[in-house]
């Protein structure tokens, strides 16, 4: 993968997860918080894995590679900034997902194909950053599927969001955040 495949693929997660936000927008607040017994129990606690995910990912792959400190700290950190109770509706994950895709944003512009190359330790063994974003953004739609059958669960439609979609409609509305 080169930068423009990554851009590209960015630029199709903001998008999908907007619009996976905007579908939640519909639920009450009891709604959003609802146990439905998932792996992640409810639609607030599976936006804020994946927002968490997004979020310490682009840190590690911003912080001085090959340091195991550093990854418990952001661990640590992770766990702070990502407490439920801080989110109880989504307007309130809405924003903290701006805030993280801003530096994400930011993170995918200032890349290159070489620092796409770059090797950093990933569960016991190395991997190209390349990879690892191609990672981060296939963990997210895969929990944007399980949102998407929450959503269903409680009454709401989801929107779709797949990547075919995106490209016919979405990709002139993924800058503004549509």
């Amino acid at each position: 993968m080169n930068k423009g495949d990554i851009q590209l693929l960015y630029e199709y997660d903001r998008w999908a997860n907007n619009r996976m936000l905007q579908a939640a927008s519909a639920l009450t607040p009891e709604q959003f918080t609802r146990d439905l017994g998932g792996s992640f129990r409810s639609v607030r606690e599976t936006l804020l894995h994946l927002i968490a995910g997004e979020w310490i990912w682009i840190a590690y792959w911003k912080s001085p590679p090959g340091n195991p400190a550093n990854l418990g700290d952001l661990k640590q950190q992770r766990e702070t900034l990502f407490q439920p109770d801080a989110f109880p509706s989504v307007a309130a994950a809405k924003a903290k997902w701006e805030e993280v895709e801003r530096e994400q944003a930011r993170f995918v512009e200032g890349l290159t194909d070489a620092s796409l190359e770059t090797m950093l330790p990933a569960r016991g063994s190395e991997l190209k950053v390349a990879y690892l974003m191609q990672h981060l953004a296939n963990h997210s739609t895969y929990h944007r599927g399980q949102v998407a059958l929450m959503l269903r669960q409680l009454g709401a439609e989801p929107l779709p969001t797949d990547f075919h979609v995106f490209l016919v409609e979405g990709r002139g509305q993924a800058a503004g955040g549509s």
